[in-house]
């Protein structure tokens, strides 16, 4: 079974041979884009080779970014833990094409990756296509012998891509991979199931949206992709074989989370399974309540420690307070796993995660003692308000006679 390390290399060096050059990531924090938070795709380096603010000496490129979803427009803070494929923080591949290659080169590369690269069955992919992209469909029909009741034609933005109100956009192509029993999930797509799911969106930029609400042919056509890391490695990870398909992919399965998981298994002496909350139920039993917060600290783990090796430190204001809040939630379901205020469960986890991505990603390595200092920094001073909160209401609800929570009381906490 091929690790996340091999994945990632597999899609990077496929592109590589392809004259695509391999960029690094660049840092959490936007560079040319002053309404992102964070950086939350592949393409916000790029962004101004798109607009033509911007050139470079290549005209292909293929990276793997670190993403933050935890604020602002895009924000997945809350769903994490509860589903299989919320994350804060992820891995972004993308391959990219600044006036070179267009829809006729960008299909063919994604299906001969994901059938021969990666195996995938065929039979377990669907795509969609905008409503009016004829071009893209019969591109799909040529290369991947699909019939049209596997190219589904949305005629929404699910499937048609722009950068704001004007400036650069197109239609999209997404690739989704279907896991129910017999592969019949096609009425099933874009429906938020966790039997089928979207792994890649082909973006072709191929207008400018005018402020008239028209759109204008670009002088150049540009290709952007994303496909989900993570959700690529439950894929080709938990279903090789294609076998057994009562097992769902699950991102957390993989070895992207299960080495953090082995440690936090020793540490608080519970045993991890990957098992979800029914939708609508409040009162789940603890094999539940355990599997959320393993995946809430493994979470909230990489994206304190990325953001922080990248100069993002917990603070009161801005995408400081989202990592302070960030780190306040996993520190509060760490709670529910027995660790007490003399604990610092996410620090202990520091160098696991710089063992398994280091490697990859050098500021994980080089900044590591940083990432532990300022972890364990805020972890005490939580610890600390947790426990005189704690200590406060226990006090405060002895007292009660009738019930009725003092709003003094209440005010303080």
């Amino acid at each position: 079974m091929p690790t996340l390390n091999e994945i990632r290399s597999t899609f990077l060096n496929y592109y590589s041979k392809q004259g695509h050059e391999v960029v690094a990531s660049s840092p959490l924090v936007p560079r040319n884009d002053p309404t992102l938070m964070f950086v939350n795709s592949g393409m916000v380096q790029f962004k101004n080779l798109f607009t033509g603010v911007e050139t470079r000496d290549y005209a292909r490129a293929t990276s793997a970014q670190k993403c933050v979803r935890a604020g602002g427009k895009h924000n997945d803070l809350d769903n994490v833990g509860y589903t299989a494929r919320h994350h804060t923080f992820f891995e972004m591949l993308g391959n990219f094409s600044f006036g070179d290659y267009f829809k006729k080169e960008a299909i063919p590369y994604a299906w001969e990756l994901l059938t021969k690269e990666f195996d995938i069955p065929k039979d377990r992919l669907l795509v969609t296509v905008y409503h009016t992209d004829d071009e893209a469909a019969e591109i799909w029909k040529k290369v991947a012998g699909f019939s049209d009741d596997r190219i589904i034609r949305i005629p929404t933005n699910d499937n048609f891509w722009q950068m704001g109100p004007t400036g650069p956009c197109g239609p999209c192509t997404e690739i989704h991979y279907d896991s129910t029993p017999d592969a019949s999930g096609g009425n099933l797509v874009n429906m938020d199931h966790p039997d089928v799911i979207e792994i890649w969106n082909l973006v072709f930029i191929q207008f400018n949206a005018e402020a008239d609400g028209s759109f204008r042919d670009l002088p150049s056509r540009h290709v952007d992709t994303g496909l989900g890391f993570e959700r690529a490695c439950s894929i080709i990870q938990n279903t090789k074989g294609f076998t057994d398909f009562s097992r769902k992919p699950s991102n957390y399965s993989t070895d992207v989370f299960r080495p953090i998981f082995d440690i936090l298994e020793r540490l608080s002496g519970k045993e991890y399974e990957d098992v979800y909350p029914e939708p609508g139920t409040e009162n789940q039993d603890e094999v539940v309540k355990t599997a959320v917060a393993f995946r809430v600290i493994a979470d909230h783990l990489r994206t304190l420690s990325f953001s922080i090796a990248d100069g993002i430190l917990p603070g009161n204001t801005g995408r400081n307070y989202v990592l302070r809040r960030i780190l306040r939630r996993a520190v509060r379901y760490g709670r529910s796993l027995g660790f007490t205020g003399d604990e610092f469960v996410l620090t202990a986890l520091v160098g696991t995660l710089v063992s398994q991505m280091g490697d990859v990603f050098p500021e994980l390595r080089g900044r590591e003692s940083i990432i532990v200092d300022t972890l364990k920094r805020e972890e005490r001073s939580f610890n600390e308000t947790l426990d005189r909160g704690l200590t406060l209401f226990e006090e405060e609800a002895a007292k009660l006679s009738q019930g009725i929570f003092p709003g003094d009381a209440a005010f303080k906490l």
